[in-house]
């Protein structure tokens, strides 16, 4: 069973064998190595504990924070909640970082350990490597004298969406008037009770909600994909719905269907609220490396800069920082407003779409045709051990030198109308090989040339 390290966490499947999955030793190691940071320069520092709704999140909760006590930490500990909320928290609380217990998209058997630092944000790539260093060390626990002091504070998602409704381009008024008939996939997890209370918010009387019990026993896989949300597209069928929402189980992840139980795509979702956000507010917008063309053409549509970072949310978030952008994300349904904070947020994103499309006067299916055409496909190959994925990139970057290459983040092939992107996964032992164009026909040849590719390269090495 695997156990990833990257810049999304410290990630694994639960149980198996110490340094293999998830187990109760490798929690403690790595949150007593993230104390280590947190207490470097801290004398009484408090971190701020989270998680989402998997069947594994009350035994990791209890292992957490029993070490950042156990370290000399004090824990504020916020239950069940939401990635974007954590985020959020730690600000108020003044924390000087902040734990999150999600595995994100992955399926039930996954947990994982996402770390903050005291603004909130992931910690850099250079803090998980020196953490994975200390990782390795022997480290003093302080004396009973010197334990840390557990508080429990739930009910944080109100604070969270107060503030998401003080945004200035959200627009209760509209919304309301519009009487939408909205739908919600909430995957037996935290978005059960966050999403309803937002819509409430926002003047939506006329919603269902969707595998709403807090169970972690997902009702399907829980990456927000077109093959796993039939549920929620025959529902807005049959009951005639306006749009459905649908978020992943730590609610950082955001896409909608619309009123023919059609995707809207999750790729649409950064660009539609990107569109929206361009109208009110100039400034520059990012994404990553393997989110779609269409954000760049709607900043060329509103005349301002584009700019693309590696993938993962702390490479967003460093690029869209220095460039001092306005809107960003990634194109999986991630969205970061700046003027909430740094971090990918379903419920803002929620709350912007919605304002756009009571403003637009029109129906999700009709807002899509007004974005540029690009179709993408997304696959993956599994790796093994043995592979040496940097020698394999390598190698497949040498085979298109006469091409315009990326190689800033695994590689990426830009071609007139098309590109292809090949990299490791963050998240999964998986190489991930997406393509985007102006036809499925021309994606899928794209996609299946760097299949073959890579196979052989894996199987002649």
């Amino acid at each position: 069973m695997p156990l990833i390290k990257s810049i999304s966490g410290i990630r694994g499947t639960i149980g198996g064998v110490k340094g293999k999955g998830l187990t109760p030793p490798d929690i403690i190691k790595f949150v007593t190595a993230y104390s280590q940071m947190v207490l470097e320069n801290n004398k009484q520092p408090k971190v701020v504990v989270g998680r989402d709704g998997r069947m594994s999140g009350d035994i990791v909760n209890k292992l957490v924070t029993a070490t950042l006590m156990s370290c000399g930490i004090d824990v504020i500990d916020l239950g069940l909640s939401t990635t974007p909320t954590v985020e959020m928290a730690v600000v108020m609380e003044k924390a000087q970082g902040g734990i999150i217990l999600t595995a994100s998209h992955n399926p039930k058997e996954w947990n994982a350990l996402k770390l903050l630092n005291a603004l909130g944000e992931f910690i850099s790539d250079e803090e998980g490597k020196r953490l994975l260093s200390l990782a390795e060390e022997d480290f003093h626990y302080p004396f009973i004298n010197e334990l840390g002091k557990y508080s429990n504070k739930e009910g944080y998602e109100k604070f969270h969406i107060a503030e998401i409704m003080q945004m200035e381009l959200v627009k209760k008024d509209f919304i309301k008037q519009k009487n939408f008939n909205v739908v919600v996939d909430a995957i037996n997890s935290t978005g059960a009770t966050a999403v309803p209370l937002l819509l409430k918010e926002l003047g939506i009387k006329n919603f269902e909600v969707l595998n709403g019990e807090i169970t972690g026993d997902f009702a399907h896989n829980p990456e927000p994909l077109e093959k796993h949300l039939v549920q929620i597209s025959d529902w807005i069928k049959v009951n005639k719905a306006d749009l459905g929402i649908v978020v992943d189980p730590d609610v950082d992840r955001l896409c909608f269907i619309d009123e023919n139980g059609e995707m809207f795509g999750e790729e649409y979702t950064l660009v539609a609220i990107a569109d929206y956000v361009l109208q009110h507010k100039k400034g520059p917008a990012v994404s990553n490396l393997s989110s779609s063309r269409a954000l760049r053409d709607i900043c060329n549509k509103h005349e301002v800069d584009y700019y693309a970072s590696a993938v993962g949310e702390v490479n967003v978030v460093e690029k869209m920082k220095d460039k001092n952008a306005v809107i960003g994300g990634e194109g999986n349904g991630g969205i970061i407003v700046p003027e909430l904070h740094y971090g990918r947020d379903a419920l803002a994103g929620i709350a912007l779409f919605m304002s756009h499309l009571a403003q637009k006067s029109t129906t999700i299916s009709e807002l899509k045709k007004s974005y540029p055409d690009y179709v993408m496909i997304k696959n993956k190959i599994q790796l093994t051990p043995e592979i040496n994925i940097d020698v394999l990139l390598r190698n497949i970057e040498k085979e298109f030198s006469n091409a315009n290459v990326n190689n800033e983040d695994g590689v990426k092939i830009d071609f007139e109308n098309s590109w292809v992107h090949l990299r490791k996964s963050n998240t999964e032992p998986i190489i991930r090989i997406y393509a985007e164009g102006t036809s499925k026909e021309h994606c899928n040849d794209l996609v299946s040339l760097l299949m073959d590719k890579v196979n052989n390269m894996m199987h002649s090495s």
